[in-house]
């Protein structure tokens, strides 16, 4: 039994945002080696999913933990009581350090199949939710979440609602689901959600997400804000992959940390060929599914990290262009060597 990770953590904590699409397995390392987060999520992973013979391989794909991940907090999503259930209790045993459920993503598809943002306006079925997840494990459970689905007074009903749960820890973004990420974060509702919080759940430890781009906002935010326990970046790794610390990359830098990024691609698609293998043998109907044939990871969505390594500088739109037609990380590898030179 770990314990509770949350209460392990230094005050005024930094935490990686799950970003679908972006914190992959992969991804989380290059972090790491730049210089990472106090602790990390994976991407959401739907719990329907993994109670499905048919999408249980690829949802344990999305649970695939490196040695640098450590603390890690997987984060799930749905509508099915008995999944999240079922989730729970496989999760401790893969080797996570904590589970969040995600009540907050405002995707339209997530939202549609009644997730994510959704459970906002079903409060009895996301607390139904997180109740069986919660029966079924020992790791701190914790959520995250929105101000609210349409209104930004919404989060006076809806996060006492949550706090009552006796939860870990709950991450407020702050902004509605319709304002998606259009207008600023809602800072000035700081105080009064720590007053809920102090109020309902002393020891549920807050966190802020929300336009948080690197280390020192966190800091400053800590200083104005000395109750919220700690804070979660996301867009911000888009414009510095080493906002955990202090540090600002030259061009060098970053395309030296591309190039590490290539290596650790590499590596887990290795592993990924690896685990179709050993799966197909023990699992008849998934080898019928994949033909026998097993595949690498997909190439493509690696194209969306080149903006992070490859700007601010004379040619660096003609170099992500080539790089786009790429079809191989020895094909990257070879244009971004060639400008290294």
């Amino acid at each position: 039994m770990k314990g509770n990770i949350w209460t392990r953590l230094p005050h005024g904590f930094t935490v990686l945002a799950p970003m679908e699409g972006v914190t992959d397995v992969v991804f989380r390392q290059v972090i790491a080696e730049a210089g990472r987060p106090d602790l990390f999520f994976t991407e959401f992973t739907n719990v329907s999913s993994f109670a499905s013979p048919k999408g249980r391989f690829n949802a344990l794909e999305r649970f695939q933990i490196a040695p640098t991940d450590a603390p890690i907090v997987a984060q799930i999503w749905g509508k099915n009581p008995e999944h999240f259930r079922k989730v729970a209790s496989a999760l401790e045993g893969l080797g996570f350090d904590g589970i969040d459920i995600n009540m907050g993503c405002p995707d339209r598809h997530v939202n549609a199949a009644g997730g994510g943002a959704a459970m906002i306006r079903t409060p009895d079925l996301a607390i139904e939710c997180l109740r069986q997840a919660k029966s079924t494990t020992n790791l701190p459970v914790s959520v995250k979440t929105r101000l609210g689905y349409t209104a930004i007074d919404e989060f006076r009903d809806w996060l006492p609602i949550l706090l009552r749960e006796n939860l870990a820890a709950l991450t407020v973004h702050l902004r509605t689901r319709k304002e998606m990420s259009k207008v600023p974060a809602h800072f000035e509702l700081i105080p009064e959600i720590v007053t809920l919080r102090n109020q309902l759940a002393p020891d549920t430890k807050l966190v802020i997400n929300g336009d948080v781009k690197d280390l020192q906002m966190a800091r400053e935010l800590a200083a104005q804000y000395p109750e919220v326990d700690g804070y979660m970046v996301g867009r911000g790794v888009f414009e510095n992959p080493y906002c955990f610390t202090e540090h600002q990359p030259n061009q060098a830098e970053l395309l030296t940390l591309l190039l590490r990024h290539l290596d650790y691609y590499d590596a887990e698609d290795a592993r990924y060929v690896e685990r179709q293998i050993e799966a197909m043998h023990d699992d008849a109907e998934l080898a019928l599914k994949l033909d026998g044939k097993v595949r690498g990871l997909p190439f493509d969505p690696l194209k969306h990290y080149f903006k992070i390594y490859v700007r601010d500088f004379p040619g660096a739109a003609e170099l992500r262009a080539a790089m786009m037609n790429c079809q191989n990380t020895a094909e990257i590898r070879m244009l971004v060597e060639r400008r290294q030179q």
